[in-house]
This record gives structure tokens, C-alpha cells and sequence, in this order.
């Protein structure tokens, strides 16, 4: 897969959290995948009340949905990460996680957004996204 990220001075500094304001990717398969969340695979919740726990087990989940697909978490070019609204201003691990699981100056374009709930009470975060492999 070819993927360039582009982070124009003329939109703030996104890299410093761990996301690209803009990627283009290029290949031959497209992978969707669902929303994970802080289940292990046994549907044991990792970091109850935890965002940081939460957080790194989600994006243990999504490199396992994309692995599973045939891809890397490189081929990852878009996140949309749901946040409990009670948690938003205390967002700082998940600026963490991204950077930690896409390292590097081509991380996915990402959006976050606050939500009501999620699925099941003690969810604090859920992501999904977008892969492109070649």
C-alpha cells in the first residue's frame, strides 16, 4: 500500500497527538473494521474505570482485526474513537496510544468524538476504522 500523510501548516499540529490531519492511500483492499473496545477475547473488560487500560487494549484489538485481514497497523489510514463524554477532558493517554501503536510521522487520520454511552456501561472508548492493504 502506498499512504502519505499530509499535515499542512495551515492546520494545527495533530502529529503532537498522535494522528495526520490528511492521508492518501492507495492499494487493492479495503478493510472496515468494527468498533473494538476493552474486552479481551473471552469478553473480560481490561480497565475497568482505566482509560489508559482501555485504550491499549482497543488498539491490541484493532492491530488483531487488521493482522487477522492480512494487514499491519501501518495499512491503517483512518480512526473514528468514540469517548464517554465524561472522560474527554482527560483524553491524554489516548493522544498516548495512538502514538505508541503508530509511531512515526504517518499515523492514520483520525477523529474523536464524545459520546453519551457506549455499548455496555463500563466502556469508556471504542475504535474503529479503516485499513488499506495492497
Amino acid at each position: 500500500m502506498s499512504k502519505t500523510s499530509l499535515n499542512p501548516n495551515s492546520l494545527f499540529n495533530s502529529l503532537q497527538f498522535g494522528f495526520s490531519q490528511i492521508v492518501v492511500a492507495q492499494g487493492s483492499r479495503t478493510v472496515y473494521f468494527s468498533g473494538q473496545v476493552a474486552w479481551d477475547e473471552h469478553r473480560n473488560i481490561i480497565g475497568e474505570n482505566d482509560l489508559r487500560a482501555q485504550v491499549w487494549q482497543s488498539l491490541r484489538n484493532v492491530a488483531t482485526a487488521v493482522t487477522t485481514a492480512g494487514g499491519t497497523l501501518a495499512d491503517v489510514v483512518a480512526l473514528r474513537i468514540y469517548i464517554r463524554h465524561d472522560w474527554m477532558d482527560r483524553t491524554a493517554p489516548v493522544s498516548e496510544g495512538l502514538k505508541a501503536f503508530f509511531p512515526g510521522d504517518q499515523p492514520p487520520a483520525t477523529t474523536w468524538i464524545g459520546v453519551q454511552s457506549l455499548a455496555r456501561p463500563e466502556f469508556l472508548i471504542e475504535v474503529e476504522g479503516t485499513a488499506v492493504l495492497v
